[in-house]
């Protein structure tokens, strides 16, 4: 597979929760990928003595939907999204991404996950049509800057909590019955994570998910869940959000240590 890079950031967030670009006066820019031009913004937060160069990948709103509009989990495009990080010249991904839990994480608290169950089934997953590429995931999200967005949260007075993500379709939310059986599998559930860390596996990019814990999963709460009890918490959590995100991308090594820049070697049948 080839790219061609655009600019060069320190880390790109996908999701961006917590950002008012305004704020740091981002640019607009436009990323050209082979699965269609991905709406970004673009812009340096200065931060602990440090200009961080940063660039905000609306996942909600990509190359597929109409300015403003904001798309369902199941018709997100999502190679479009991972191919512009890589495009825009950043080794690192952060993603937030807001779940229930199925355990005993408060809402309102933050889980770094670090192992995933993917139970999408409409969804694109590989790069490789192609070609036959098996990419690793025995260790699925970056251990480096999983390990920086776990110190923020500690610096921050949270705890670090980690777990398993469990990946529905959507866009329902899942009934009791699925979240029974699934807390046997995991620690909290969402619909946008995956294919979105497969895929940034697959081009090599140093990616990890935090994920903000706006409520228990359906049937644990005693109540029905809504959408405005998931955009409420998101809401209170944004300043927090973005203080961990940021210390996490000021304390990442210059030079990657970990194996995701290896990803694909030795992968691929011929």
């Amino acid at each position: 597979m080839s790219y061609q890079k655009q600019h060069e950031i320190n880390a790109v967030l996908i999701g961006g929760v917590g950002f008012r670009p305004e704020e740091y006066g981002f640019k607009d820019i436009e990323v050209s990928t082979p699965y269609g031009t991905v709406r970004a913004k673009r812009g340096t937060v200065p931060h602990d003595d440090r200009e961080l160069e940063l660039a905000l990948i609306g996942r909600h709103s990509n190359s597929d939907s109409v300015r403003g509009e904001h798309l369902p989990p199941h018709r997100l495009n999502y190679r479009a999204n991972v191919w512009a990080a890589k495009a825009l010249g950043a080794a690192r991904v952060i993603a937030t991404n807001s779940v229930g839990t199925m355990g005993d994480h408060p809402p309102g608290s933050f889980l770094v996950a670090n192992d995933f169950i993917d139970l999408t089934r409409s969804r694109v997953n590989t790069f490789f049509d192609d070609e036959t590429v098996h990419v690793d995931m025995t260790e699925p999200y970056c251990s480096e800057v999983s390990g920086c967005l776990a110190h923020a949260l500690e610096s921050n007075g949270l705890v670090p909590q980690t777990g398993t993500y469990v990946c529905t379709e959507g866009p329902r939310f899942e009934t009791a019955a699925e979240i029974r059986m699934m807390k046997s599998l995991g620690d909290v559930v969402g619909m946008t994570g995956l294919p979105e860390v497969v895929l940034a596996r697959e081009l090599e990019l140093c990616y990890a998910s935090l994920c903000i814990i706006t409520n228990k999963a359906c049937g644990l709460a005693g109540k029905n869940l809504t959408a405005d009890e998931v955009l409420e918490m998101l809401d209170e959590k944004q300043d927090m959000l973005r203080t961990v995100v940021l210390d996490a991308v000021s304390s990442l090594p210059e030079e990657r240590g970990c194996d995701c820049q290896n990803a694909t070697h030795g992968a691929t049948i011929n």
